[in-house]
């Protein structure tokens, strides 16, 4: 017997359940783990019984735990996924962001975007004694960041305020954008010039230019160069942008090349 063709309807409901599963558990990490199921619900803007369906399967799946007081955490099965994406990210970017150092003198990056926030996946450090440094699996605004400028660069205006509504616009030192309209004017700037740059907008004294990875998206990918601002001059922020958009192509490259030597 052959079965009718899925229709329409039952397709999008498929990719709904799979959309509030993975709410669910981004809710859960955003917020650190351990949480009631009420709360979790409230999150992830979903009914208490659909939260409940949900939970009660990913929990059967390894993907969260329940712990004996009822609250749910991240489950176990998400370890291994988390540290073979990292490596992967890490083994094809290493050399690229090893290159962009040698040349410009300053630490490279590359982050992914992860929800709402951008997390650093790869990194190596400028050789100088003074540099910035920033932890792999380190999650940062993507307001006040070069590599989340990057990225909210790809956005529609419209997907930016409903982002920028949802988490706020929090500010760490007086250089950074805290308005909407001043963040909109900057990444309006950013899509003309081709770069973003964290003008001292999440830490003070550093300064920061990125670019986006081409066709990365929707889970975008953002390669960048940051260091002091006394080194971060504009004739060095000048040399590193093309030099960073040629790391994006060659990266992207590798992650298409890769993805067809394991299809």
């Amino acid at each position: 017997m052959v079965n009718p063709p899925s229709s329409p309807t039952a397709e999008r409901a498929g990719v709904q359940s799979l959309h509030r599963a993975l709410d669910v558990i981004e809710a859960v990490e955003q917020r650190g783990g351990h949480l009631p199921i009420a709360e979790i619900a409230a999150a992830a803007g979903l009914p208490l019984p659909t939260t409940h369906r949900l939970l009660h399967t990913l929990v059967e799946r390894g993907w969260m735990r329940q712990l004996p007081n009822r609250r749910y955490a991240l489950g176990f099965r998400l370890t291994p996924l988390g540290a073979s994406a990292a490596r992967l990210a890490a083994t094809g970017a290493t050399p690229l962001l090893a290159d962009l150092v040698s040349s410009t003198g300053e630490s490279a990056n590359v982050a992914v975007l992860s929800g709402d926030r951008a997390e650093y996946v790869a990194q190596v450090p400028s050789a100088h004694s003074m540099r910035t440094f920033t932890e792999v699996g380190r999650r940062v605004e993507l307001h006040c960041t070069g590599v989340g400028k990057a990225m909210l660069a790809q956005l529609s205006d419209t997907e930016l305020t409903a982002l920028v509504r949802r988490g706020g616009l929090a500010g760490y030192t007086d250089h950074t954008l805290t308005t909407e309209r001043d963040l909109l004017d900057d990444l309006a700037h950013t899509r003309s010039r081709g770069y973003a740059l964290d003008e001292q907008e999440q830490e003070l004294g550093v300064r920061c230019v990125a670019v986006v990875v081409p066709d990365s998206g929707p889970a975008w990918t953002a390669l960048s160069v940051s260091g002091p601002v006394t080194r971060m001059t504009d004739a060095l922020i000048a040399d590193a942008v093309p030099r960073l958009h040629a790391a994006g192509r060659k990266l992207r490259a590798a992650t298409i090349h890769d993805g067809e030597a394991h299809s």
